[in-house]
């Protein structure tokens, strides 16, 4: 008998029988997807079936709603009836997989070649479980998705050492989207993803974005927030999103945001970091080489997504309603920047540049200790240009202003 015990063999026996049922409507919702006309390759895609097979486990990040799940069901469909699907997020799934032995994994597993486990962060020791999958159960394929990297980290990092790939996945890029239509019509809605960003499913309803977004926002983002331990002021998280947000392009002191909301620089600190590892903001730290005149202890804070923005902030007037319309524009290209370096797997750093005489350039770029220097101006009529301070002590490989008549190399 392969269990011990007639209550873990009874979830055992029930989970198979859910997973028959999940893999034949997986399999519908596969066939809806190839031929549905609207589906949106990802440019990771490719390099995620490369990774396959190769004796490591392949791990999934990003938050809710990005297409992770979508990713998955375009891989199972090229080994149709051959994998099995695991969603965390079901209590007798998460329950089985926080204990169990390899033989346990083997009979549940029985003759598929590739494990699919959704929201993996939400079962205790799943780094365990997949160790076991990647070096007892050779054969199989093991593919964990996450949407929170805080838990997902301290729960694999130790366990799959040296046995793992990694991808972090985004709101679709700008890049993506422009393969599926076309530049030029991209560029006609341009205006609209400043506003609404690029979650698949408001690229896919644009008349209901506004409602997606507030959704998006309420009952996922702050959902998987909620559910990390040491979250005790939902208030706080909101009240801090929002500071955030309108203070996107400029430094962000914390001191000041602990002054204005009440709270210690500590906990300040630490819901921002919550944010980051939920992947709804992301941090640029100063660009110094220990010039004298330069800022180094500061940061800018960006968002991953313009809609989830705006959503946080209540703030959907179009492009020539708004005063913020500077850092919309910044926000969109680095975040696109980074999100095309991450989808093309390379490899760079990103920072900010400011010294004493306030002189600034938006985002220097670093890889391989060769630099890139860009500066984003929504109107191409504005003056600009990179101060001659950096230039003339750093000698960039690169630097450019980049307006929306320009902005097309830069993010593909």
């Amino acid at each position: 008998m392969f269990f011990g015990d007639y209550n873990h063999q009874l979830i055992c026996f029930l989970v198979i029988i859910i997973t028959q049922l999940v893999y034949f409507l997986n399999y519908l919702v596969i066939f809806v997807l190839l031929n549905d006309p609207v589906m949106i390759v990802r440019t990771v895609y490719s390099s995620i079936k490369d990774a396959m097979f190769k004796g490591k486990a392949i791990i999934l990040y990003g938050s809710r709603q990005v297409g992770k799940t979508t990713i998955t069901q375009q891989l199972a469909s090229e080994f149709e009836g051959e994998y099995l699907l695991l969603d965390c997020d079901e209590p007798d799934v998460r329950a089985l997989m926080e204990n169990i032995t390899s033989t346990q994994l083997k009979a549940i597993i029985g003759h598929k070649k590739i494990l699919f486990i959704d929201e993996a962060q939400r079962a205790k020791n799943i780094g365990i479980t997949l160790k076991l999958i990647t070096d007892k159960i050779k054969t199989v394929q093991v593919i964990a998705t996450g949407s929170s990297a805080l838990e997902m980290a301290s729960e694999i990092n130790e366990p799959l050492t040296g046995r793992k790939y990694e991808y972090q996945i985004h709101p679709i890029s700008i890049e993506e989207m422009s393969n599926h239509t076309s530049w030029l019509e991209e560029s006609r809605l341009l205006e609209q993803r400043l506003i609404y960003g690029l979650y698949p499913d408001i690229t896919q309803n644009q008349g209901e974005a506004e409602r997606l977004l507030r959704t998006l926002v309420s009952s996922y983002l702050y959902k998987d927030l909620l559910s990390l331990g040491g979250i005790r002021k939902p208030e706080l998280l909101q009240k801090i999103l929002q500071a955030l947000a309108f203070q996107v392009g400029s430094e962000v002191s914390y001191n000041e945001l602990s002054r204005m909301l009440g709270v210690d620089k500590t906990t300040i600190s630490r819901y921002i970091d919550l944010l980051e590892k939920t992947f709804i903001i992301f941090k640029l730290s100063a660009f110094s080489r220990n010039l004298r005149s330069e800022i180094t202890t500061s940061k800018k804070i960006y968002f991953w997504d313009n809609g989830v923005r705006n959503a946080v902030i209540s703030n959907f007037n179009k492009v020539a309603q708004r005063t913020d319309i500077g850092a919309l524009w910044e926000n969109f290209m680095i975040s696109e920047r980074l999100k095309q370096n991450h989808n093309h797997l390379r490899y760079a750093q990103h920072f900010f540049w400011r010294s004493t005489m306030q002189q600034e350039i938006d985002l220097i770029e670093e890889k391989n200790q060769i630099l890139n220097a860009f500066e984003f101006k929504w109107n191409e009529k504005l003056k600009a240009r990179i101060p001659a301070t950096f230039t003339k002590n750093y000698q960039p490989n690169e630097t450019g202003i980049i307006s929306r008549v320009n902005y097309q190399p830069f993010v593909s």
